[in-house]
């Protein structure tokens, strides 16, 4: 049976000493692995190659020798940070991502990840068991269907816990076959604009409870820096923020699961989202959008449900073109045009539902082309 790997969010409610605890595993987990990319570099800069997990692995137990501190936390979170470090430098060495940085402990989130052995990880009523922990009151929103494999606890800026269980369980059941075959244009003004002419609306969570946030903020400037009213404020601040995500959150997960269950076929446009965050003018409502997550979304529920899901390449003019007759019209290029006629074929165009059709058959085309290549039949 095929099998896939989920994670479950679940809020934590922690007792004081394991809070202690938690801080003392994270910030052991950030020492440790900062002192070991701190040699990562050092071999690096000298040799022109890194370390490996396996050296790291092998050097930690001196180190816990040292400093009995390390010896208080789980000790496979440890081996954990190792292995993410080593991860972060197998694809720096791809060309994936920039060489690793060092952790900071002013991140907003702090986490660290224990590997699931012997049954140290597991649900019992309304509690979870974690490694060196114990029992800790957990709030079960989803009955778990399989293996646990991980458990990543997570503390956030509002004082808030959380653990993310990893659990291997059997590929969800594919959705029934609709026939349906969708192009998705995605934007600022509406979130999509599909090419059968439904519209799915941009909720703007950040600029929902924008003025709610500058006012918390302008509460927070105005108390002494480290005072107790200061640390409650930064928590009031701190829960806007993720009230903003977590709505964003939702919303992303609904209009997704929608799509994937109602369409066989889904082609979106390869848009390049980092540009656009560079963009002083869009850059607020691109984040606020969240187009990554949105994709990556869109991704992985089509690889669980069997659905075909192509990306259109970001340079393809799906507004430019005239989808009735494909008239390639470069006065399109400008964003402040919304609606347009053909002077070829006379076809009145909405920019949108135009690109989202045009996105559409270029990624049938592209899906085609990828079919006979593999079949080798024209």
């Amino acid at each position: 049976m095929d099998t896939i790997q989920k994670a479950y969010k679940f809020r934590l409610y922690p007792n004081k000493e394991q809070q202690v605890l938690i801080a003392k595993t994270i910030g052991s987990c950030r020492y440790v692995y900062n002192y070991f990319l701190n040699q990562w570099n050092e071999t690096y800069e000298s040799t022109g190659k890194g370390l490996s997990y396996g050296k790291c692995s092998k050097a930690l137990p001196g180190l816990k020798q040292g400093l009995d501190w390390l010896q208080e936390v789980d000790s496979t979170a440890l081996q954990t940070a190792l292995k993410h470090l080593d991860d972060g430098y197998k694809r720096f060495f791809k060309g994936l991502n920039d060489r690793p940085r060092f952790k900071n402990k002013r991140n907003p989130v702090q986490s660290y990840t224990s590997k699931y052995t012997n049954n140290n990880i597991r649900i019992q009523g309304k509690r979870v068991r974690l490694p060196k922990l114990g029992f800790v009151k957990i709030k079960l929103s989803k009955t778990l269907r399989g293996r646990i494999i991980s458990a990543t606890v997570r503390s956030t800026s509002s004082k808030r816990y959380y653990v993310a269980l990893l659990v291997e369980e059997p590929k969800p059941q594919a959705f029934d076959r609709t026939g349906s075959h969708v192009g998705i244009d995605m934007g600022l003004k509406d979130l999509m604009v599909l090419s059968n002419g439904d519209t799915l609306p941009n909720i703007k969570s950040y600029q929902s409870l924008e003025s709610k946030l500058a006012k918390a903020q302008r509460s927070l400037s105005r108390k002494e820096y480290g005072s107790a009213n200061y640390h409650k404020a930064k928590i009031k601040v701190a829960r806007i923020h993720e009230r903003i995500a977590d709505i964003r959150l939702d919303y992303l997960h609904k209009v997704t699961s929608a799509l994937v269950k109602n369409h066989d076929f889904i082609a979106i446009e390869d848009l390049n989202v980092e540009a656009m965050l560079k963009d002083k003018y869009l850059a607020k409502s691109v984040g606020d959008v969240s187009l990554s997550k949105l994709v990556e979304l869109l991704v992985y529920k089509a690889e669980w449900y069997d659905r075909k899901l192509v990306k259109v390449n970001r340079h393809f003019p799906s507004s430019q073109l005239c989808s009735a007759c494909g008239y390639k019209n470069s006065k399109v290029k400008n964003l402040a045009v919304r609606k347009w006629t053909c002077p070829y074929c006379q076809t009145r165009h909405d920019r949108d539902l135009n690109a989202s059709i045009n996105i559409l058959k270029e990624g049938e085309r592209i899906h085609l082309r990828s079919t006979v290549g593999t079949t080798g039949v024209a």
